[in-house]
């Protein structure tokens, strides 16, 4: 007997047979009988659960094993620096399917950078299960921890981002006094602030004589990392032409989040708006693919 198709035919001739094998909330228990009332409660079906595919941020492996421990977790990590209000949902949803697809994972930690707690990324009223998995979570707000003093200069250097641009001089110099390796970190990011100054500029705010830098790997790397933005911002250009003939006007929020797309998914979405036949198909992409 094909016992999934005898389920399927139960449960769809008699949807709220489910309330009975609820634990008892003190709701009244239907009746099932063959004079129940035409009003159910439930309505069943089936769906079918696409694939959606999720790339990770980062993921830590201790050293200690793939399982980890409880005082060395595998952790995953997430930047999330715009609002995006399925983001709860995907988080949920991805950290799931690394467990999943990770089953000697035993001890995980969830870690999520956001430049402040003030962003946007989920409904406020959210279903227990989900809830209970966000609170769980560790939401790293790069504002609250930029206002700590006497950072390490690692800490000092993932705020970055968000720090005022009145403090960055004296921010970025602590950072390469105490680890001048990190200047291949320091200086994409000025970059990535301040798209409109000039490298002589931002040399001046990373507190860098013109002539160390012409000798440093770091500088190598800037150059390479410039050609490679001059490239990310044509396929911009042409993306966005080509989705506003496909999906109408786009919003200032979501032009800004496929400005900020990296090249690989830039051109992952221009090959994928051949495809479009409205906006729906972009909205359905980005929450598929955008970080």
């Amino acid at each position: 007997m094909k016992t999934d198709h005898w389920f399927y035919g139960l449960f769809q001739s008699a949807p709220d047979l489910i309330a009975l094998l609820l634990p008892a909330a003190g709701a009244p228990v239907p009746s099932l009988g063959p004079d129940a009332p035409g009003d159910a409660l439930y309505r069943f079906d089936a769906p079918e659960l696409k694939a959606a595919n999720h790339r990770l941020d980062g993921a830590f492996w201790p050293k200690s094993g793939e399982a980890g421990t409880p005082e060395q977790p595998v952790v995953l990590l997430e930047v999330q620096m715009h609002a995006k209000p399925g983001f709860k949902h995907r988080l949920f949803a991805q950290t799931a399917r690394f467990l999943q697809l990770n089953p000697q994972v035993l001890h995980l930690a969830v870690v999520v950078a956001v430049p402040h707690r003030r962003l946007k990324l989920g409904p406020a009223q959210l279903p227990p299960q989900l809830q209970a998995f966000v609170d769980g979570v560790t939401w790293l707000s790069l504002e609250e921890l930029g206002q700590q003093a006497d950072l390490d200069p690692l800490l000092t250097l993932l705020t970055l981002p968000v720090r005022p641009q009145a403090e960055l001089p004296a921010s970025t110099q602590q950072i390469l006094e105490h680890r001048p390796d990190l200047l291949s970190a320091v200086l994409p990011m000025l970059v990535e602030r301040f798209p409109t100054f000039t490298r002589e500029e931002i040399m001046v705010i990373a507190g860098i004589p013109a002539k160390e830098l012409r000798h440093t790997r770091a500088a190598q790397q800037w150059i390479e990392e410039g050609r490679q933005e001059g490239e990310a911002q044509g396929e911009v250009k042409v993306t966005l032409r080509q989705l506003n003939r496909r999906c109408g006007p786009l919003s200032d929020a979501t032009t800004a989040e496929i400005q900020a797309l990296p090249l690989e998914q830039l051109e992952a979405l221009a090959e994928a708006l051949l495809d479009f036949s409205g906006p729906q198909d972009l909205t359905t992409w980005l929450a598929e693919h955008a970080g």
